[in-house]
């Protein structure tokens, strides 16, 4: 259901944006902003609205390889300048940082050439086509002096933190097991869009990566816990339902994994993504299966459910193993990271742009997905692809007619 919910975040982030709480004023210092991949439907609701209330940061253009397209976002979305290609937005100097929407494989392209150009970068996921991509790109941020971010979103919600938080707390033991899921129902994705092309890197187990990212975190990914940022688990088994028009794709993959602490305990993990989820009964769609996450603690199990856009609906349900009761809880702000700065009514990518303009201006921010925990995402997504027989996504420049 991963679309109904990007849509139902366009229409909230949109009233969230409404004139009496648009930062209509903006620092003199605020961060001047190009978009990349000006066509893409998901920027309203990941960089544009989120803007739009954060005195912090502006827009000022837009680029596309078809200038209709960006001249169109320009005037819908009010954006000074559009751009009938990339280079033209990237050798704009008023232009400090891009946010790339572009296909999974043209990713690392255009982040290395954005970065090259002396802009920061703020990257949609999954970060790259391929791990030794993902390297590349971060060998070029070091080269530029320039950051670079990988867009996962759902990372910087207060309600992510707060799991995390109880988690690492180790007042409910060790972790013992995760699953984690994310689907989309069957014939949800038509056939021409980009999540089933190959040479463009698609396929379920990368449009659906928060499946394999949340495991990541709770499991280790993060200074709060004993596994550094960049921990990669073994791959168990993997297997793939290949697409029936391209068998190259996954229109689902399963994996299990095991991650090995330092203390030599060791964390068994599942995870399932769907992009073709056959229907219940033949004939009803699983509109109730949100991403979720459930984290087996030695005396409690942890649910979280919708960890993907916790700002629309979400809950943490916690059950003791002992007494078998169930308690409920939900964070829209706040948190253990965002105890002075953020409202209920904030999307997961207004948090995200809030650290990623901190980050810009030389302010810490209070949450940052670090280049190890990038690499080591798209390494595992390589090697789950390698156990499933498909073989890692292919760079989109090296793919023989594109």
């Amino acid at each position: 259901m991963a679309m109904v919910l990007q849509v139902t975040t366009f229409l909230q982030q949109y009233l969230y944006s409404r004139p009496d709480v648009k930062a209509l004023t903006k620092q003199e210092d605020a961060v001047r902003l190009g978009i990349i991949g000006a066509s893409a439907m998901i920027n309203a609701a990941s960089i544009i609205h989120p803007v739009e209330t954060h005195p912090g940061a502006k827009i000022v253009a837009v680029a596309s390889r078809d200038i209709k397209d960006a001249q169109d976002t320009a005037k819908k979305y009010n954006v000074p300048k559009a751009y009938g290609s990339y280079e033209e937005l990237l050798a704009d100097p008023e232009i400090e940082a891009v946010y790339i929407s572009t296909p999974n494989g043209l990713h690392g392209e255009w982040a290395i050439k954005s970065l090259q150009a002396g802009k920061h970068v703020l990257l949609e996921k999954p970060f790259t086509a391929n791990g030794l991509e993902a390297r590349r790109v971060f060998e070029a941020a070091d080269q530029a002096g320039k950051l670079c971010c990988e867009a996962f979103h759902w990372q910087f919600h207060p309600a992510s933190h707060v799991v995390k938080s109880l988690i690492s707390s180790g007042k409910f033991g060790d972790i013992i097991r995760t699953n984690a899921r994310m689907i989309t129902p069957k014939n949800t994705i038509p056939a021409s869009d980009i999540r089933w092309q190959w040479a463009l890197a698609g396929g379920a187990l990368m449009d659906e990566t928060y499946a394999l990212h949340s495991t990541r975190y709770y499991v280790g990914g993060d200074p709060e816990t004993l596994l550094p940022t960049g921990v990669k688990p073994e791959v168990v088994s993997a297997r793939s339902r290949p697409y029936s028009k391209d068998k190259r794709v996954d229109s689902a993959s399963w994996a299990d994994l095991k991650f090995t602490q330092p203390n030599g305990k060791t964390v068994e993990s599942s995870i399932y993504v769907d992009l073709d989820q056959p229907n219940f009964a033949y004939v009803l769609p699983k509109f109730w299966e949100l991403p979720s996450i459930e984290i087996e603690c030695e005396k409690a199990t942890v649910y979280y459910y919708n960890f993907m856009m916790p700002h629309i609906y979400h809950y943490i349900a916690i059950t003791d193993k002992i007494t078998k009761h169930t308690t409920y809880q939900k964070h829209y702000n706040y948190g253990p990271k965002w105890k002075d700065t953020g409202d209920t009514h904030w999307s997961t990518y207004r948090y995200q742009l809030e650290a990623f303009v901190d980050k810009v201006r030389g302010r810490e921010p209070k949450h940052w997905i670090t280049a190890e925990d990038s690499i080591a995402q798209m390494e595992t997504i390589d090697a789950i692809y390698e156990k499933t027989g498909l073989g890692p996504r292919p760079v989109a420049s090296e793919v023989e007619g594109q």
